[in-house]
């Protein structure tokens, strides 16, 4: 058994998201993809996404705020992992078309990581030749330009607008000027954490989604964990004290999964091999997938 012990009245994340859609049109689709080989910093992050699926058996599918049971509402589907994303010669080319795939199928697909340089090829798989009328809101404390591992830089570079890219909570401290003034002159939106935490994560995700929505051609968000203070998100190599509280998070994931224009959300940058004994960053990780889930079940689409 995995997590909560056995009850027919408490129905488990975890045995929702195995159970697969039956005969029904998929609404989530969840897919791994352990990136960790490339990273900037020596991480465990491709342990995450298994992780993140035993975590979801300690949660329940019940949504006690919105009265909402995923299980009654959503059909999901787990894709399980990609083989070796980080392969030099298939490794992106296999993300990409999982990608493809996978959205074909379902109204919102959530991409487990791994680390952050995942967000490119999923990306780019999703949108494929209509990247510059697609938007990007990365929830990061940092600008993620570096030449090497840079996945917002890529993605630019791929064709995807500056002006389509919106990032929150980036933070002091994390950054360097010469990368902030790189992402001013790309045109990329910058909402700092000082500002999320005067006008509110709602606040900022909504400006955030509305701008990055500008070329009409659908959403992916990034959850990069390490945007979270370092108390709540231990296990993210680059989290800082100050971050984002875990309800934040939360509050952004739900956010993100209510959007209709949101076709994907990843979640990056937890190394589960580096967690607390008591799982909070993997756990918060899972209560993330969950929150996005309940957005999308609570979506007024067009």
């Amino acid at each position: 058994m995995i997590g909560a012990p056995s009850d027919d009245r408490w129905q488990k994340a975890a045995d929702w998201l195995a159970e697969g859609p039956g005969d029904r049109d998929v609404d989530l689709a969840v897919l791994g993809v352990p990136t960790f080989a490339n990273s900037t910093a020596k991480t465990g992050a491709h342990a995450t996404p298994r992780a993140v699926r035993r975590a979801l058996g300690r949660l329940s599918t019940w949504s006690a705020s919105r009265r909402v049971d995923l299980a009654d509402v959503l059909a999901p589907w787990d894709r399980g992992d990609i083989d070796d994303p980080d392969d030099e010669v298939e490794g992106e080319f296999r993300v990409r078309v999982a990608l493809e795939t996978v959205a074909a199928k379902a109204r919102l697909v959530v991409v487990l990581g791994g680390d952050n340089s995942l967000t490119y090829p999923a990306m780019a798989g999703l949108f494929g030749d209509h990247l510059a009328s697609a938007g990007l809101v990365t929830v990061d404390a940092h600008h993620e330009l570096r030449s090497t591992g840079g996945p917002v830089r890529d993605l630019i570079s791929a064709g995807l607008p500056g002006e389509h890219v919106v990032q929150v909570g980036i933070a002091d401290w994390a950054n360097s000027r010469s990368y902030a003034t790189e992402a001013h002159a790309r045109g990329v939106t910058v909402i700092g954490r000082a500002t999320v935490a005067e006008r509110g994560i709602a606040d900022c995700m909504r400006q955030a989604l509305d701008t990055a929505a500008a070329g009409n051609g659908g959403l992916y968000v990034d959850l990069d964990m390490n945007v979270c203070d370092r108390a709540v998100a231990p296990a993210c190599p680059a989290s800082l004290p100050g971050g984002l509280s875990a309800p934040e998070i939360l509050r952004a994931a739900f956010l993100a999964g209510a959007d209709p224009r949101v076709r994907a959300v990843d979640i990056t940058e937890v190394d589960a091999t580096r967690d607390t004994a008591d799982e909070r960053t993997v756990r918060l990780a899972a209560m993330c997938v969950l929150e996005i889930a309940a957005g999308l079940a609570t979506r007024v689409e067009p």
